[in-house]
């Protein structure tokens, strides 16, 4: 495979709104403070959809908007990956809620917003995509899973495609039976070619060089490992950690319980 170039980034988490904070963050020029997370409101999105639209697309959209800032290109041609473990979990918590009761009183907004990919259905009405859409799902390694995706249309099509993940966290009763602590999204913006942006070309190891578990990479400070754990969408975070020092190195980033997979990082 032939490697893609991250050309720009997006991210919302707690205490990291954008990707400029986590950069300073990433590369010790400025502290983690943490913070609780600011729900965001992506502009892209007509004002009609954005009161609809329930935090995982919000976090989603603009987390991808933040990546496309500033772009040369258009966006509604872009070919799109989101990876998401639960999609949006506040949703189908009001839904099971709402089957319990009687009368079983579904909102339309929430039975609406209930599909796995619905954040593919918000980007395509903000942008006006005509571009190919792919939303997929693998539990705790889904960034991994959407980023092999992502990377792999980059090398067979020759595509510019952004990669969106994203989870929300679980109310309780939910939180018990799948904990993911931490509401979170990232995305990338993937070319198959450099350009005056770039920020990093991504190679995948060849798969049989596949390495045990015990090599997958974690964040050096302490409260940045803790959020790694806490979101499906944050196991991202060794990447970003890479990127921000443009460092050369070997990721080790999780696809299933028994494995992880090499993605060799460099500069542009």
């Amino acid at each position: 495979m032939s490697g893609a170039y991250v050309e720009a980034i997006g991210l919302v988490a707690p205490g990291l709104a954008s990707w400029a904070e986590a950069r300073a963050v990433l590369i010790g020029d400025a502290p983690f403070t943490g913070g609780a997370l600011v729900a965001p409101q992506p502009a892209l999105l007509p004002a009609n959809e954005r009161r609809r639209a329930p935090l995982g697309v919000r976090l989603a959209l603009h987390a991808a908007e933040q990546a496309l800032a500033g772009a040369d290109f258009d966006a509604d041609t872009l070919a799109a990956v989101f990876a998401t473990s639960d999609a949006d979990m506040d949703v189908v918590h009001r839904l099971c809620v709402a089957l319990a009761e009687e009368g079983r009183s579904v909102s339309p907004t929430d039975f609406h917003n209930s599909v796995h990919n619905a954040a593919s259905g918000y980007w395509s009405i903000g942008v006006q995509a005509r571009g190919p859409s792919t939303t997929l799902s693998a539990y705790d390694f889904s960034f991994s899973a959407g980023l092999r995706e992502a990377l792999t249309q980059v090398s067979v099509d020759g595509s510019d495609v952004v990669l969106v993940a994203f989870d929300v966290a679980p109310p309780p009763p939910l939180l018990a039976s799948r904990p993911v602590a931490l509401s979170a999204a990232v995305a990338l913006l993937l070319r198959p070619r450099p350009g005056v942006r770039s920020l990093a070309r991504l190679t995948l190891v060849d798969d049989d060089s596949t390495m045990p578990t015990s090599v997958e990479s974690r964040c050096h400070a302490s409260a940045l490992e803790q959020m790694r754990q806490s979101s499906p969408a944050l196991r991202a975070l060794p990447l970003l950690q890479c990127i921000a020092r443009r460092e050369t190195a070997l990721v080790g980033l999780r696809a299933h319980d028994a494995l992880c997979f090499g993605l060799r990082v460099t500069p542009p």
